[in-house]
């Protein structure tokens, strides 16, 4: 088996995980904050410290540093939290975006809480830039826009967004899932909310994510309950992480996710996007002789490690099954980024995504690309 499907989960996870999560179980059992013995406390301490790591991962502040369950379930807090505390607002986002963005903004709109528009992202930064500005409205609260695209592997210029969102006093949440510890992100960018998962780029488990706010927008909660703190209140907590932490957390996760952090910065996150591009320019590079096979990629802007293809007229679907069935696994489809395929034209046949870890090798392209060979060769 050769695993190329890390855009969706990374896999395998480092062993420093495996063995966290293990022990978590085994050592840290009880509930963390709802107790004052002995094993509650250490658990909380766990806890506490893999939050602090994922907090200064993104620059950010322990205490407004959120554990959620995947990236998803941040943009819906973050999302809906500054809208709902600001009332009926516009809301810009880009052409490249997720599912996890469109469908919280679209249900925002059908509730008509929001009105909200969909920048052209053009084939530049500059033009990204540009459509952004002239959506700006009176009303305008929040830009909310992935940091790089699940389909094309397109970066987009936060640093460059983010000014302009404080020329116009505009909350800017980033959707982090295919970026996080692949390219560097802070909350010092200008960035005022990180939304990542814990189980792509940061080598956590599946079920674990962070959100992560400089605390300068208000968030109003969408889920209430207990969080271990002022009990004795009818009254939601008002104060971070607490007040989005209603009900016990995937505990093991956390604890687990804080080692991938560790494992992440050990690596170096230039020195893991410098290999991850290289396997991708390699795996181009040798497609090139291939005139069946077509690559979707910006070719103005910063790439993610993400590649994106089709075969011939072949549905990405049967070419991903005839790549499955002789031990690559990648994922075919539209990568729930219905806007990104209409953009590039592959929304009746989606694409083949290749997306490299850490763990992948050139020897792992070099089969992959000679089987390409054999099944679409030019000859």
């Amino acid at each position: 088996m050769i695993y190329l499907d890390n855009a969706a989960t990374t896999y395998p996870k480092p062993v420093s995980v495996l063995h966290t999560a293990e022990k978590a179980l085994y050592d840290y059992g009880a509930n963390p904050g709802r107790a004052g013995h002995r094993l509650s406390l250490e658990t909380s301490k766990q806890v506490f410290n893999a939050r602090e790591k994922c907090a200064e991962f993104f620059g950010g502040e322990t205490e407004n540093t959120v554990f959620t369950l995947n990236c998803t379930h941040a943009i819906n807090f973050a999302l809906k939290g500054v809208c709902q505390a600001v009332g009926h607002c516009h809301v810009i986002t880009s052409d490249l975006e997720h599912n996890s963005v469109i469908r919280p903004l679209h249900a925002l709109y059908k509730q008509k809480r929001i009105n909200y528009s969909i920048a052209d992202s053009g084939e530049s930064d500059g033009e990204l830039i540009a459509s952004l500005e002239r959506l700006i409205r009176r009303d305008t609260t929040v830009i909310v826009i992935t940091a790089g695209c699940n389909v094309n592997g397109r970066v987009t210029p936060l640093a460059e967004i983010a000014k302009l969102c404080r020329k116009h006093n505009i909350c800017l949440i980033a959707d982090c899932a295919q970026a996080a510890g692949v390219i560097p992100l802070s909350l010092s960018d200008g960035i005022n909310i990180i939304c990542a998962p814990g189980h792509k780029g940061l080598y956590g488990p599946m079920g674990t994510g962070v959100l992560v706010t400089d605390g300068k927008y208000p968030l109003s909660t969408l889920i209430e309950g207990g969080t271990g703190s002022a009990s004795g209140d009818i009254n939601q907590p008002d104060f971070l992480p607490d007040s989005f932490e209603s009900g016990t957390i995937n505990t093991p996760g956390a604890i687990a996710l804080g080692r991938g952090v560790e494992f992440v910065n050990s690596k170096g996150v230039d020195r893991i996007y410098s290999h991850e591009m290289s396997l991708c320019e390699l795996f181009i590079k040798r497609c090139e002789k291939l005139d069946s096979i077509k690559i979707y990629r910006c070719m103005n802007t910063k790439s993610l490690p993400v590649v994106s293809f089709t075969a011939g007229d072949e549905s990405s679907s049967v070419t991903a099954d005839m790549l499955s069935q002789n031990g690559f696994y990648l994922r075919g489809g539209l990568h729930c980024n219905f806007l990104a395929h209409k953009k590039q034209g592959t929304l009746e046949t989606g694409t083949v995504r290749l997306a490299p870890s850490v763990f992948n090798t050139r020897t792992d392209i070099i089969r992959l690309t000679d089987l390409l060979y054999r099944k679409y060769g030019n000859n």
